[in-house]
């Protein structure tokens, strides 16, 4: 049997909030445990349910997404997946750099936001493919120049593309022709490479240095 991904829902509107709450009631192996309308107020009910994930809304009142991750990074164990109406950069990459394990926008599908719940208790990274040219389009203008750019492959930069984009390990195997295996193993260089701890933020080093080929 799998185990039960124990889950709180940290939205300050409250239907939406609520409607989270119905649709993952629906899906096998999840359970909420606790919601909140803010960060301030998520951060106590997080402490006392010790949840395995945390979905949470970037733009609220009191205590933001960004800064609850923050602190949850310094005191909590759980994973944290950014579930927002938000497609500004700042508020992407702040949540990356911040150590959210996933930017999903709430326009997703349910099997969207499902397979992005497998991915990030699996230790994987999602990204929301809309909103990935955010990180490369203006995080790159940002790079100090003085820094060498990191020496990739042509391959792992054929598997840098896939992850820009939000590909799982099974898309980019599939469309690369290669092993999962292999896959892993280039995503492994490729994190190693660019100082990354993560695919999120790998795709936002690798968006520094111009490695990115948007795609139109």
């Amino acid at each position: 049997m799998s185990k039960t991904i124990r889950v709180v829902v940290v939205d300050d509107h409250t239907l939406f909030r609520h409607g989270i709450i119905g649709l993952l009631s629906e899906m096998q192996d999840i359970q909420v445990v606790g919601n909140a309308p803010n960060g301030k107020d998520a951060l106590d009910i997080i402490a006392r349910t010790k949840p395995d994930l945390v979905l949470l809304d970037v733009n609220m009142p009191v205590m933001d997404g960004v800064e609850t991750v923050k602190i949850l990074r310094a005191r909590e164990k759980c994973r944290v997946l950014m579930l927002t109406i938000s497609e500004q950069h700042h508020d992407l990459i702040g949540a990356i750099q911040a150590g959210a394990d996933g930017y999903l926008l709430k326009n997703a599908e349910p099997a969207e936001l499902r397979n992005a719940i497998t991915l990030i208790m699996e230790g994987k990274s999602v990204i929301s493919p809309e909103v990935t040219r955010q990180v490369f389009n203006v995080v790159g203008s940002s790079l100090d120049g003085s820094n060498a750019t990191p020496d990739l492959t042509p391959r792992e930069l054929d598997v840098l593309q896939c992850l820009a984009h939000g590909k799982t390990t099974a898309q980019i195997s599939k469309q690369l022709f290669i092993s999962s295996n292999t896959v892993k193993t280039h995503v492994r260089k490729i994190l190693d490479k660019l100082g990354a701890s993560n695919r999120a933020e790998a795709v936002n080093k690798a968006a520094r240095y111009d490695l990115i080929i948007s795609k139109e």
